[in-house]
C-alpha cells in the first residue's frame, strides 16, 4: 500500500522521470532523453518504488518492463502531467526555437505517409529542441483524448462532432481507382474511361479497421444503387496497392494517397461513379484554442497540407 504521507511531500521531478522511463522502458534512453546519468534515473525510481511500495519496473536484459501496479497507474498520471503542462504553457510566451515540448498528433495510418514526412521536413529547423509523435487514431477515444491532453491535435476524415471539440477542412480528395495495367490495358489509352460496368463487375480489395460492414465508398456507392464485391480486406492503402498489382482487383481510395504508389504496373482511373470528394479536417479541444503553441502547430499542418 502506497505511503499517504510520502506522497503528500512527494517530489514531483520524480513523476518527469517516472514518465521517461515508462516511455523508453530503458534506463539509458531515459536518462538521455532527460539530459541525465542513469543512474540519477535508477535512484528517482528507487525512491517512488518506497513511497508507492511497488516495483513499478522489472529489468528483462535491457529492457525496464512495467509491473502490473505501474501499467495501471501510468495512463492516468502521464495524462495528469500533460494536462500541467499545458496549463504552464498557456502562461507564457511560446518560442519554437526554445520549446522542449513533444507534439502529440493521432493521425489516420493512411494520412500518416501523406502529410508527416512533409510536416517533419518544415520544421525540423523551426523547433529543434521540441518533439513530434504521430499517434494511432481510435476514433472512438479521440474527444476523451483531446480533452485530457493525451493528444494535442487529430487529423481523420470528417466527421460530426460537438463542442468543446473544433475543427477545420485541410482537403478535399477526389475519389479514383487503382488497377493492374497489365490486367485492365484498355485503360491506359487517355480517351478511355473506366466504366460503370466494369466497375460493378470487378472484384475489389477493400481498406479497413473492421473484418466486415461497409467501407466509406461503399456508403456512398450503394446511395446511387451500386453494390461491390469486396473479396479481401486489408487495413492499410500501401497493403491494398500491392494486393492490386498482378491481380485484377480495382482499388477505390483518395487519389492524392493514390499517387503516392509509384510502381510501373499501377495505373490510377477516374472513378467511374460521381461520388462526393472526401473531406479530411483538423480537430482539436477548444482549451487549446488561442494556446501559442498549438495555434502555431495547426498553422505549420496547414502549411504542410499547401506544400505537398
Amino acid at each position: 500500500m502506497a505511503d499517504t504521507k510520502a506522497i503528500q511531500q512527494l517530489d514531483l521531478n520524480l513523476l518527469k522521470i517516472f514518465e521517461a522511463l515508462y516511455s523508453e522502458q530503458n534506463m539509458t534512453l531515459a536518462s538521455k532523453s532527460l539530459f541525465i546519468t542513469p543512474s540519477a534515473v535508477s535512484h528517482a525510481i528507487k525512491r517512488l518504488r518506497l513511497v508507492l511500495n511497488d516495483p513499478l519496473f522489472v529489468r528483462q536484459g535491457l529492457q525496464m518492463q512495467p509491473t502490473a501496479a505501474c501499467q495501471r497507474m501510468a495512463p492516468q498520471l502521464i495524462s495528469a502531467l500533460n494536462r500541467i503542462r499545458q496549463v504552464l504553457q498557456q502562461c507564457g510566451e511560446f518560442d519554437p526555437l526554445t520549446t522542449e515540448q513533444t507534439f502529440k498528433i493521432a493521425i489516420h495510418e493512411a494520412l500518416e505517409s501523406q502529410i508527416m514526412p512533409t510536416l517533419i521536413k518544415q520544421v525540423v529547423k523551426l523547433i529543434p529542441h521540441a518533439k513530434i509523435a504521430s499517434m494511432s487514431l481510435s476514433r472512438e477515444n479521440i474527444a476523451r483524448q483531446l480533452a485530457n491532453g493525451e493528444v494535442d491535435l487529430a487529423i481523420d476524415v470528417a466527421r460530426a462532432v460537438n463542442a468543446p471539440l473544433a475543427h477545420k477542412t485541410l482537403l478535399s480528395d477526389p475519389f479514383c481507382v487503382l488497377i493492374d495495367r497489365r490486367q485492365h490495358a484498355m485503360y491506359l489509352e487517355p480517351s478511355i474511361k473506366l466504366t460503370p460496368t466494369d466497375y460493378a463487375n470487378a472484384e475489389h480489395v477493400a481498406v479497413s479497421s473492421r473484418p466486415i460492414g461497409r467501407v466509406m465508398e461503399d456508403i456512398l456507392l450503394q446511395q446511387q444503387g451500386v453494390n461491390r464485391h469486396i473479396k479481401y480486406r486489408c487495413q492499410s492503402y500501401q497493403t491494398a496497392a500491392k494486393i492490386v498489382i498482378g491481380s485484377p482487383l480495382m482499388l477505390t481510395l483518395p487519389r492524392s494517397i493514390a499517387e503516392q504508389f509509384i510502381h510501373p504496373d499501377l495505373h490510377v482511373c477516374t472513378m467511374p461513379f460521381e461520388l462526393p470528394d472526401i473531406d479530411t479536417h483538423l480537430y482539436w479541444h477548444m482549451n487549446t484554442e488561442t494556446d501559442p503553441a498549438f495555434v502555431w502547430l495547426r498553422a505549420q499542418i496547414e502549411m504542410a497540407i499547401i506544400a505537398e
